[in-house]
């Protein structure tokens, strides 16, 4: 099942890892699931963006249970009162300052109230993580002193991190460093025991790693030599994809691209960790835009739009080799979407990646030249989906679709298209594909006003939430009957 953290309900204005997220991985169980995908769990960026993190380590602190920090006595009762009412979205203007203000209550009675064990947790998860924890703390401390000012305009000490300078500013702000650090800790500790969670219960969880960084990071401002950057820190080139199916003048994402060579250097000892960690998190990464280590798109920092710009050669074998080395066989899922040369597909197969066939893709203008998105062209190593987070809800798809689309899908399944939306799960779970995920507005039978995200378009995405009074009685027995119907029923686990 494909749905991001945020979606699910919750009292607190967007979903969170608690008790809601526990009970929905009893709902996957029920339903015969074993795989719960989500979207990219850091900071969230431009426009609400969980593609355009602050870092690439750091998780998300809006997914942080302030239940669980109740329990614990950090908060109060009545901190809790008053909250945002985005029962069916998320309205991130509203949820976003009423959140951070309770973790910096939640912050400060931890200082008070901690016990000696608590603490001992905290300074030991600061030490494990440090090699991106001190960066990105003071990293969000500047950005919050600096009004949202971009790094490259800080005081240029602080701009082009001089020891001295960094030091001093790690000292004048200290409690607001170390707030960072605990709402992390408190993230990172939330996470885990929901992974585990999950585990225990036979469902794996699939996380995302998005390829680029925001521009606007501790990665970027922490590692300028690994960016193509000018003098001043600016990108001179950012990523995006040329006009598309979804865009007419392409995507321009604005992220900087890298600086490959710098990486190579060091034997590409970011991206290492950076895998890493996220296999540390979940069971599976999916990486977004894997075409983009074959050779990615290059626009001009100054350019408007995505439409000029040229292919430029990425190492991909050799970084995932480096990776692969460190770490082992690394458990991917490509997002081989988009225009898919001979060359990306060799890569993908070379390193043992499955990839994805998106069942909306089989029909329409999409379809024309990728007969491999059409059911009886599907191979074992690959992930089907109805849609993804970046689609229409296959009913909305569906509703807005020429009649001659309407035909050919019809004729191809043999229905009648009046449960467009359990018919292509049905017919992701009848693919040879290794692994079926389906998206809960599918589940749901929901129009397309429920869509996650609409690429290219800068606001108003994200936000879609869903409540359990949508959610039918048959609803989980019926996705149990087809996993069991079409050979995809998990095998039986001990419940711990």
């Amino acid at each position: 099942m494909l749905l991001h953290v945020t979606s699910l309900p919750g009292p607190y204005g967007c979903g969170d890892l608690g008790e809601a997220a526990r009970h929905f991985v009893d709902w996957l169980v029920a339903g015969g699931q074993s795989l719960w995908q989500v979207l990219p769990l850091g900071c969230i960026g431009l426009g609400n963006s969980p593609y355009m993190s602050s870092s690439a380590f750091a998780g998300n602190l809006l997914l942080i249970d302030l239940a669980e920090l109740q329990q614990r006595g950090w908060l109060q009762p009545h901190d809790l009162e008053q909250a945002p009412d985005n029962s069916r979205a998320v309205d991130y203007e509203t949820v976003i300052p009423w959140r951070m203000r309770r973790l910096a209550l939640a912050a400060d009675r931890f200082a008070l109230l901690a016990t000696p064990a608590e603490q001992a947790d905290l300074e030991q998860f600061c030490q494990v993580q440090q090699a991106w924890l001190d960066d990105f703390a003071l990293f969000m401390v500047l950005a919050e002193a600096a009004a949202g000012q971009d790094w490259c305009d800080w005081p240029q000490m602080l701009a082009r991190r001089d020891p001295a300078a960094l030091a001093q500013a790690a000292i004048r702000h200290a409690p607001r460093v170390a707030f960072w650090k605990f709402c992390q800790w408190c993230f990172f500790r939330q996470w885990n025991r929901l992974k585990a969670y999950a585990s225990d219960r036979g469902v794996r969880m699939i996380g995302d790693l998005p390829i680029f960084i925001a521009q606007q990071s501790a990665d970027v401002w922490a590692h300028t030599e690994l960016f193509q950057l000018d003098a001043h820190g600016r990108p001179t080139v950012v990523a995006g994809v040329p006009p598309d199916s979804f865009s007419a003048t392409g995507q321009r994402w604005g992220n900087p691209l890298y600086r490959w060579p710098s990486h190579a250097q060091d034997g590409y000892r970011w991206w290492v960790e950076r895998f890493r960690h996220t296999c540390a998190m979940v069971d599976i990464v999916r990486v977004d835009h894997f075409r983009g280590f074959e050779s990615c798109w290059e626009i001009a920092a100054d350019e408007p739009t995505a439409e000029r710009g040229r292919w430029v050669q990425a190492p991909g074998d050799a970084l995932f080799a480096a990776a692969t080395q460190a770490l082992g066989h690394l458990p991917i899922i490509a997002e081989d979407l988009g225009l898919i040369t001979p060359e990306v597909e060799h890569l993908r197969r070379q390193h043992q990646f499955p990839g994805m066939r998106v069942l909306q893709f089989a029909w329409g203008p999409e379809a024309v030249g990728e007969p491999r998105f059409l059911p009886h062209n599907h191979q074992p190593d690959s992930v089907v989906y109805g849609g993804t987070h970046d689609n229409d809800t296959t009913l909305g798809w569906w509703q807005s679709a020429p009649e001659e689309i309407r035909h050919q899908l019809r004729e191809y399944l043999a229905c009648d298209g009046m449960d467009v939306g359990w018919d292509l799960i049905r017919t992701a779970c009848a693919s040879v594909a290794d692994m079926a995920v389906h998206t809960m507005q599918d589940v749901l039978r929901l129009s397309g006003e429920h869509r996650m995200n609409r690429p290219g378009v800068g606001t108003g995405n994200w936000s879609w939430r869903f409540s359990w009074d949508q959610v039918r009685p048959g609803d989980a027995q019926r996705l149990r009957r087809m996993a069991e119907l079409y050979g995809r029923l998990p095998a039986s686990v001990e419940y711990k």
